[in-house]
């Protein structure tokens, strides 16, 4: 299914990132999403990350603390030219399960002229409902 006003091969990328995020192919596929300076947000110490090897060691970081999932519920363009806004619903998997805040958040990717994402920002998103869950797509936090 298309997103309007989004470019294809934009759409593709981020849904695949979603998709092996919280997988083994995580670091592989870093290299085929991130433009090799990345301006990304760190959200466990604020901030802002530089650079795929810095991606990659705060996601390792962040698997080290637990099982992050981020499932994709929403893709379109946002108002800043030529960038696309996902909305997704954070989670956590650990011994009891999948567990799904309540409350969605809206990841703003920019991308350069190569198809990498070179910038990546987190903004609020809504409420909407109960919390709970079954998200087959899990992504990039």
């Amino acid at each position: 299914m298309a997103a309007a006003g989004v470019p294809a091969a934009h759409e593709a990328l981020l849904r695949r990132m979603y998709e092996v995020f919280a997988t083994d192919e995580r670091d592989a596929f870093v290299p085929q999403c991130l433009a090799l300076d990345v301006d990304w947000p760190n959200m466990l110490d604020g901030g802002r990350l530089r650079g795929r090897e810095a991606v990659r060691a705060y996601w390792a970081r962040q698997f080290a603390a637990g099982h992050p999932l981020v499932r994709l519920e929403g893709l379109g363009p946002d108002g800043l030219a030529g960038a696309v806004v996902v909305t997704v619903r954070l989670g956590v998997r650990d011994a009891s399960g999948e567990r799904w805040a309540g409350e969605t958040v809206e990841h703003v990717y920019r991308f350069g002229a190569d198809g990498l994402v070179v910038r990546m920002d987190v903004r609020e998103g809504a409420e909407s409902g109960s919390g709970s869950g079954s998200g087959s797509e899990s992504s990039s936090g």
